[in-house]
């Protein structure tokens, strides 16, 4: 785990940021350690349609940088994992790391052979639980490490009550006695990289999420319009997989509000914008509407948000929604917002709503063993760190892919110095 100083970079942290602080150290000659939770890495960005604004796939970037993972003997990884503690100074720390079971070794081919033959259904986390899989399962297409996982979480895989996964599996890569385990590196500096968690939009009690069946997050759009998702790209609402020809955006779905994110999340604006074109694409007579407090499309970002705005069956209204409510015998959502520029209530009756949720900081939420100093809204507070505790990408602040990328790079610069001054 070592380079020649004698200690790591570690990365807290799997996402694209992380990914991309640990492979800039690594290429630069440091030897670099992620620590992931969920069983592989990507993050959220392995959980989107497109990017914006060129509207191109996320998977053949993450698939750039797995293989730059892979051929880096610099780089090591350890997925459901989590941090114990961080203790030490610059160019000396202890971090302690639980490694939580999958019950899956690495003789793991990812056949497939073992989802025949499971009996139980899990909520599937990765797409949101728009679907399920069995309680063994691959987390996702591309997924890295390519090895299967086991959910032993209550109502989950009953462990070896069942154990019909194990015969099934003829490289004997299933281990339902395997334990956590703790391990203890040495590091010249940490790295937070630990991402953001969409807003909790049940929270929100007039926006109807969980009570209108027809309101969706705007992670979860991103699901319904991926090849790989549920609906295999094909964007149909939940309540009866109706294709869905007029959809309502609302922006600002708990950010900007004291009593939920006091901050404003950055993206959400754009990625309501790149969502109304999978609306447009699948079907040119589909409307979509967004109900905005302010539209934010900083630099770049501008000519994106003036071509969508030349499309006029994307109609842009200035307000704040009131209220969603349900039509008990269509299940169509009926959207209340005030138009602040015609100054008056509008009712809008639609077959789908999509709340634009805010970025939660993850470490809000985390407990991840350290006293890492965190800002009034539960960001990483970069300034006030010891020497030798970086952060980077929406550690820091609601950021878009292109700038969290900048930013991991900054952070293995950081990284490094730390290292060299050991």
């Amino acid at each position: 785990m070592s380079d020649e100083k004698g200690s790591s970079i570690v990365v807290i942290g799997g996402g694209i940021s992380g990914i991309t602080t640990a492979i800039e150290a690594a290429e630069a000659g440091h030897s670099s350690v992620i620590v992931e939770r969920n069983p592989y890495l990507g993050g959220r960005v392995a959980q989107l349609n497109r990017y914006f604004p060129k509207l191109c796939p996320p998977y053949c970037g993450l698939e750039i940088n797995f293989k730059r993972i892979k051929q880096n003997p610099k780089i090591s990884v350890y997925t459901s994992a989590e941090i114990e503690s961080v203790t030490g100074s610059e160019g000396n720390f202890s971090v302690k790391i639980k490694i939580n079971p999958r019950f899956v070794n690495s003789k793991c081919t990812a056949c497939g052979e073992c989802v025949k033959v499971c009996p139980v259904d899990r909520s599937n986390s990765f797409n949101f639980g728009i679907d399920k899989t069995k309680a063994i399962y691959l987390p996702h297409e591309l997924s890295y490490p390519m090895r299967f996982a086991i959910d032993q979480s209550p109502g989950a895989c009953p462990g070896k009550s069942c154990s019909k996964c194990v015969p099934a599996c003829k490289y004997n890569a299933i281990d339902l006695d395997m334990k956590a385990e703790t391990v203890e590196l040495k590091a010249s500096s940490v790295v937070y990289a630990t991402g953001w968690s969409p807003y909790d939009a049940a929270k929100m009690d007039n926006l109807g999420f969980g009570k209108v069946k027809n309101v969706v997050t705007n992670m979860m759009m991103e699901r319904l319009a991926a090849p790989n998702g549920p609906t295999k790209g094909k964007i149909l609402r939940p309540s009866d997989n109706k294709l869905v020809k007029t959809v309502a955006f609302v922006q600002c779905a708990g950010s900007r509000d004291e009593n939920h994110l006091a901050h404003c999340s950055s993206v959400c604006c754009m990625a309501s914008l790149k969502q109304a074109t999978y609306f447009r694409e699948s079907d040119p007579e589909t409307k979509a509407f967004i109900y905005y407090i302010d539209l934010r499309a900083p630099g770049k970002y501008e000519d994106f948000l003036k071509k969508i705005q030349t499309d006029e069956n994307v109609i842009m209204i200035k307000g704040k929604v009131a209220k969603i409510e349900e039509d008990a015998e269509t299940l169509d959502p009926i959207v209340t917002v005030e138009d602040i520029v015609g100054g008056k209530k509008i009712t809008q009756r639609v077959d789908m709503v999509v709340l634009a949720t805010g970025m939660e900081p993850s470490l809000k939420v985390a407990n991840v063993g350290t006293n890492v100093k965190l800002d009034e809204n539960g960001f990483v507070d970069a300034e006030s760190q010891a020497p030798g505790i970086y952060a980077s990408g929406v550690a820091k602040r609601p950021n878009d892919v292109t700038t969290s990328l900048q930013d991991a790079t900054s952070a293995a610069l950081k990284g490094i110095q730390s290292a060299v001054r050991r």
